[in-house]
């Protein structure tokens, strides 16, 4: 098989890339521009362009399929290319459906939790010796790719996105990918710049559970109101087999959080509300998967999170800093949550940048309303200039601290500033939560230096 791919150095279709030549496919593919760590690992598998740009002579009649970047646009020369020799194209979406039609699917979708809730159930799957194909939009521990496909694989776990597949396929990527097993971790809005209302994106989940293989089993989390109703008001019972969840029952000491079960105590190496309803979603995946309770529980309580999810960058006995992926209203909740419950007699500063389209859009703010009402101090951040880029008409720092709606809050739009005002602070009894889809302007965390506690990274 022969396989261009259109933008293969995003982080998903350089996995992607990867995976496929693994699988013993001849692969190519051009980019306008890539960026580490994608740039590295493409060279490190012989695929990264000889040149960066777009060369629709790289298109030619043999290819078996051509695969679309979302970061592509529907003008490239490329694409047009390929149209104009009839070749197969696919959305990135698509071609993992197309690569696993024949195998067991399970999707993980939800506005929040997916990729960890992903990353638990591969977890405990490979330390069980299973075998199967996988997607998921973090780089996890014990697994080379984020992508791995395979003939022989009877199952295939896909974290299912609800961002839209392809400039040329503006479905949601989980719209495709029909699964006989889906877990739903519950619906916020997000993606303002795509989903305008409300109850359009609301719709995007009705209408992925329609999508579900018949005789197929839907897993959700009943704690969530929204997707709550829409279940219910759907009366699944003659087409799926719907099990709800909630937070598994568990115990904190010492800082430490126990999962408690038959008269049991698990010790985890993750904590936070949020998580505990990830690993009852994560159980019941397993369960329907074949994987006994004993063999969960013994995995599980191996487990340390995805790359970006509660991550610590650093601690000692005074201190502990972590960044996460965060930056949607329920996230950012969660997170600034998890963290202050864990350690309650420690003071939280709480660290976010407004970086995605819905997070930097005026009209979307008002839903961050509360979300960082627990950290002692929350300090906003956004760069005018990223606006600019998006073509997003600029707001005031006055018009972010009244919609977050909370005394706590402080807006930066210079990253300097912020950094400065983190080093120069004293941070013992203090923990430090960086919350972020981007990287504050090009601040590398590795070289902060903290005092007071005196954290290195």
């Amino acid at each position: 098989m022969k396989i261009h791919l259109i933008a293969i150095g995003g982080s998903a279709m350089h996995n992607l890339a990867i995976a496929l030549k693994e699988k013993g496919y001849e692969v190519s593919g051009s980019d306008d521009e890539i960026f580490e760590p994608a740039r590295s690992r493409l060279a490190a598998h012989g695929l990264l362009p000889a040149s960066e740009g777009w060369h629709p002579e790289r298109i030619r009649s043999g290819l078996d399929a051509v695969i679309l970047g979302m970061h592509a646009r529907a003008d490239n020369p490329e694409l047009a290319e390929a149209r104009r020799l009839g070749l197969n194209i696919f959305s990135y979406p698509e071609y993992l459906y197309e690569q696993c039609r024949n195998k067991r699917r399970v999707v993980i979708g939800g506005s929040h939790g997916k990729t960890t809730i992903t990353a638990m159930i591969l977890h405990v799957l490979q330390k069980c010796g299973m075998d199967f194909d996988f997607m998921v939009g973090a780089q996890l521990a014990g697994f080379d790719t984020m992508v791995h496909l395979s003939e022989k694989a009877p199952i295939a776990v896909f974290e299912g996105d609800e961002y839209l597949s392809s400039p040329l396929d503006l479905r949601p990527k989980f719209h495709l990918y029909h699964p006989h097993i889906a877990l739903i971790s519950g619906i916020a809005w997000d993606h303002i710049n795509v989903f305008p209302t409300f109850e359009n994106y609301t719709e995007q989940f009705s209408r992925f559970i329609d999508l579900i293989e018949p005789d197929g089993t839907l897993i959700y989390c009943e704690t969530d109101p929204v997707l709550k109703n829409l279940v219910n008001e759907k009366n699944l019972s003659d087409r799926l087999h719907a099990i709800p969840y909630s937070a598994h029952p568990a115990v904190t000491r010492n800082g430490e959080s126990y999962l408690t079960h038959d008269n049991q105590q698990t010790p985890l190496r993750i904590f936070g509300e949020h998580n505990l309803q990830n690993i009852s979603g994560a159980w019941q995946v397993c369960c329907s998967l074949g994987v006994s309770d004993a063999l969960f529980y013994r995995h599980i309580s191996t487990f340390e999170g995805a790359a970006k999810r509660l991550q610590t960058l650093a601690k000692n006995e005074h201190t502990h800093v972590f960044l996460d992926f965060a930056h949607s209203p329920s996230k950012l909740k969660a997170t600034v949550n998890a963290v202050k419950q864990q350690y309650p007699d420690r003071k939280l500063t709480a660290c976010m940048e407004l970086h995605t389209f819905s997070s930097l859009n005026e009209n979307f703010l008002g839903e961050y309303r509360q979300s960082m009402a627990e950290a002692d101090e929350a300090w906003v951040y956004f760069n005018p200039e990223t606006m600019k880029h998006k073509r997003l008409p600029l707001f005031a720092p006055t018009a972010v601290a009244g919609a977050f709606g909370t005394p706590n809050v402080t807006v930066f739009t210079d990253s300097s500033l912020l950094i400065n005002q983190l080093t120069d602070k004293h941070w013992d009894d203090r923990n430090l939560l960086i919350m972020t889809s981007g990287n504050f302007n090009g601040v590398d965390f590795s070289k902060l230096r903290l005092s007071g506690s005196i954290i290195t990274f």
